[in-house]
């Protein structure tokens, strides 16, 4: 990187940090620093939403998503926009009314302190283990790039966050999500037209689309049904709109986005905004993917894109046959390239006996090198046992920093760190105010005056915080970033938006029976994890459906046992 892209990345985000700091300063009660006194407007709530959930796994993963599999992932949204209608309506005015500070304390009115206190616990787990994942994710990858240990790069981003978070509390997440928001999505848009400018003089953006879409990239909706597979229309509509309803209706770290709104209108506003553009945003990032897929039909990608674990053949018994795998995976490469050209003319002059030809040839050749990528992956392996053989991850990033001009490699880095800022925080400040008001303020010291409970607030901010950074430090690539926190969501979410649905619909199940009923769903959904193929957006069906079956089941045993005692 050269200066000018160090003073873009940190003047950049320094100017986030100190100015969150800033605006937020004063906070001196629980009520301010947990819910940002009520005075969020619309926007301010519907981009912070957006934020939260774009973290840096988001930019990094999104794309690179896009280029091995095409657009289809953006079908995972599809039930998103529904979700947003049914919190609006019936989850918002419930929370206003009842005043609260986290979603869980709803349910100790509405069923018992054990069930409140196991939904909280839920939430902990899983959304613990996503900040580690948040921060580890872009540091893993940043810290390959830019050369730095991961450790530091782990400290750097969590000690940003922490220190802004622990500030200004709820309010410090909010109004610094709108600076981050307008700088991943300019970044972003300037990637995107920059990828497109790239192609050669005879490529038009049109004639992109078109080879990306004879390429089976342009999947953007897939109406057959199979229960094995992530992306189509239907689990997107079904696992996706549960999944939706879980995260924004039950995950603090939503919940907290719009319980600091001005009013039931400005909250609702706010996750409408989000509804009508979450689906248009990931469109942009995947085909911004895409699109770097089309580049590379033209110029030729490395054959592995984490060039730090390729490097550690280099010196061993495998160098030279790693040297051979390049050589073939060149040549593949300049006869893919002048069939993408054929395909090109052909489509221009509306030949399509010609397209077929060409689109039969590329198909093939693309195949020949999976196959050499596969044998080089495979000779990583043998030559550092520990290097991580999936780079998926690395495409995006690997053309920023190769490909873009000075300046702009900081713009971009400078979005993945803002990602990750945003994401990270708005889940310290969730775990840290579902810790205070569920269960320390609750279950273990109930006597403590406003000014103790917000340095509490302060402190459990810190110690999430650390626990994320002792996490992302220790923690293991997981397969694909994006879909590894989908899968940790979905492991939980079912669960525990089966107990708020309970809570909200069914007046007849009572506390005892949707306790021990969750705890049976979330059994039946670990195992559809480990037993299984199932893809993982079912499991939000799966666990929020169980616990309302086993609910009704467990409350009529109940109450037939009582009748029978009485």
């Amino acid at each position: 990187m050269k200066p000018l892209d160090w003073i873009v990345l940190l003047g950049t985000l320094g100017f986030i940090v100190i100015y969150g700091v800033w605006k937020t300063r004063g906070s001196k009660d629980i009520e301010g620093y947990l819910k940002g006194d009520n005075s969020m407007k619309w926007w301010t709530i519907g981009l912070s939403i957006m934020a939260t959930q774009a973290s840096a796994i988001t930019f990094l993963s999104t794309p690179g998503q896009a280029y091995e599999d095409g657009m289809r992932f953006v079908q995972f949204y599809f039930g998103l926009p529904i979700a947003m209608v049914i919190i609006s309506i019936t989850v918002i005015p419930i929370f206003y009314r009842l005043n609260v500070f986290t979603a869980y304390e709803f349910l100790e009115s509405r069923f018992d302190l054990k069930t409140r206190s196991l939904a909280a616990l839920l939430f902990l787990i899983q959304r613990g283990l996503a900040a580690g994942i948040t921060i580890y994710a872009p540091a893993i990858i940043l810290s390959t790039m830019l050369g730095w240990s991961l450790t530091i790069t782990n400290l750097v981003i969590g000690v940003l966050v922490i220190f802004y978070t622990m500030s200004g509390g709820t309010k410090a997440v909010s109004v610094t999500q709108k600076q981050q928001m307008a700088v991943m999505m300019g970044g972003m848009i300037i990637a995107g037209i920059m990828v497109v400018s790239y192609l050669p003089a005879n490529v038009s953006f049109g004639d992109a689309v078109e080879v990306a879409g004879k390429l089976g990239k342009m999947n953007v909706v897939d109406f057959s049904f199979d229960w094995d597979d992530r992306y189509n229309f239907w689990s997107g509509m079904t696992g996706g709109l549960f999944l939706a309803l879980s995260y924004f209706g039950t995950d603090q770290s939503q919940v907290a986005r719009y319980l600091g709104g001005k009013s039931i209108g400005e909250s609702r506003l706010g996750l409408l905004f989000n509804g009508l553009l979450k689906i248009p945003m990931q469109f942009l990032i995947l085909f911004i993917g895409v699109m770097v897929f089309v580049f590379y039909q033209f110029n030729q990608p490395p054959v592995f894109f984490n060039e730090a674990a390729k490097s550690k053949v280099y010196g061993t018994a495998y160098e030279a046959e790693l040297q051979q795998l390049e050589d073939k995976h060149t040549a593949l490469f300049e006869q893919k390239q002048q069939a993408v050209q054929s395909m090109v003319t052909a489509l221009k002059a509306e030949d399509d006996a010609a397209v077929t030809t060409a689109q039969a040839k590329v198909s093939a050749l693309t195949a020949a090198g999976k196959e050499v990528r596969e044998e080089v992956k495979g000779l990583i392996k043998k030559a550092a046992p520990d290097a991580e053989t999936k780079d998926t991850d690395y495409v995006f990033i690997s053309f920023v920093m190769k490909y873009l001009p000075t300046g702009l490699i900081g713009l971009l880095l400078a979005v993945i760190f803002s990602a990750a800022m945003s994401s990270t925080a708005s889940e310290l400040n969730a775990l840290a105010s579902t810790t205070v008001v569920d269960i320390y303020k609750r279950s273990v010291k109930q006597d403590g005056d406003a000014t103790h409970y917000l340095n509490a607030s302060k402190l459990f901010t810190v110690a999430w915080g650390l626990i994320a950074i002792l996490f992302a430090t220790y923690a293991s690539l997981l397969d694909n970033l994006i879909q590894a926190v989908n899968i940790i969501g979905s492991i939980f979410y079912g669960t525990i938006l089966g107990i708020f649905l309970v809570a909200f619909y069914f007046k007849r199940i009572k506390g005892n029976a949707v306790f021990f009923a969750a705890i049976l769903a979330e059994a039946v959904v670990l195992y559809c994890y480990y037993f299984t193929e199932i893809a993982f957006l079912w499991f939000n069906v799966i666990g929020c459906v169980c616990v309302i079956v086993f609910g009704f089941v467990l409350q009529g045993l109940i109450g037939e046992k009582r009748s029978l005692d009485v």
